[in-house]
């Protein structure tokens, strides 16, 4: 019973470090970004989302030096659904996501296609191994460099002013750094406690990786989705979001694949057609008004609850 407390209290200190980082890492990008005159949506697509995907990073990368890498699919496919059916859900009940037409057009689909890529690479010989991980990293630096072009094309032309305050050189610095580390030290703390309350509890890593550590890695693309929201930065809530999900998929899968290969199980298989599907919904959703309304708000949160429920039981 001491172990079981133990892990708990491990892996909240784990949660809430990830948090706290994430916060600090995306604070400090933020301003780093504005100094250069970089527009919300390309800050979401690229510094947020990939300060908000660190945890699951650090989750997957930890899991895969430690031979355990049942949590690296699981994480990765259970936070891309909650980003998309709760983290978009929950924005959209506080002001409607409006979506970009060219977002819609390119960013949207790609991430479809990485869930897609992701599927045929691990039910082709039900692993994702070193090979498909390197390949799954060039796409990553192609987005990342597609990203880059699409910010300095925006520099030229006039940039609208964004609610993100200018903080000090040095204090960017500190919390890029500092909040790099917590994330880092939450990531260790998370994949040890889940991993010992799932042995204790005797349920199976995938359910845990999908359910507890997904929830968990997830809420700081939560928290920074709503604050963005809140403060009508609709472009960073959304594109912090679809960003995330490529992140999560090419970056955090890649180098856990790079480092060991991943071994792949039918559930794995289901989930991601499951994702695929939840995504190409929310695409549709997003296309009929160009926006995500409340009531499209409302039920993709019914959806993700449907899922939850199938996944406990199943």
């Amino acid at each position: 019973m001491g172990e079981m407390i133990w892990s708990l209290v491990i892996l909240v200190i784990g949660f809430v470090l990830l948090i706290k980082g994430a916060d600090f890492f995306v604070e400090g990008s933020s301003s780093v970004a504005k100094r250069l005159r970089v527009p919300s949506i390309i800050i979401g697509l690229t510094i947020v989302a990939m300060g908000t995907s660190l945890p699951e990073c650090a989750v997957s990368v930890t899991a895969a030096l430690a031979n355990n890498n049942a949590l690296a699919v699981s994480n990765v496919v259970g936070s891309n659904i909650f980003n998309l059916m709760v983290v978009c859900g929950a924005c959209a009940l506080f002001a409607p996501l409006a979506v970009q037409k060219d977002t819609l057009k390119k960013e949207f689909p790609f991430s479809i296609i990485c869930a897609i890529i992701m599927l045929v690479f691990g039910y082709l010989g039900m692993t994702i191994g070193r090979l498909d991980g390197v390949i799954m990293l060039l796409l990553f630096a192609c987005f990342l460099g597609w990203m880059i072009k699409s910010a300095l094309n925006a520099r030229s032309n006039a940039v609208e002013e964004e609610e993100i305050a200018i903080l000090p050189v040095w204090r960017c610095i500190v919390y890029i750094v500092g909040g790099a580390i917590a994330i880092k030290f939450g990531g260790d703390f998370v994949v040890d406690g889940a991993s010992t309350i799932a042995s204790k509890l005797g349920l199976s890593q995938n359910l845990i990786g999908l359910t507890v550590v997904a929830l968990g890695t997830s809420l700081p693309e939560l928290v920074t989705s709503i604050v963005a929201a809140r403060k009508n930065e609709v472009d960073m809530a959304l594109g912090n979001v679809i960003g995330s999900n490529i992140f999560n998929i090419l970056l955090v899968i890649g180098v856990a694949a790079a480092i060991s290969p991943i071994a792949f199980i039918m559930e794995n298989v289901f989930d991601i057609i499951l994702l695929i599907a939840m995504s190409a919904l929310v695409w549709i959703f997003a296309w009929t008004k160009q926006k995500i309304g409340r009531k499209e708000g409302i039920a993709m949160l019914v959806i993700y609850a449907a899922y939850l429920a199938y996944i406990i039981v199943r």
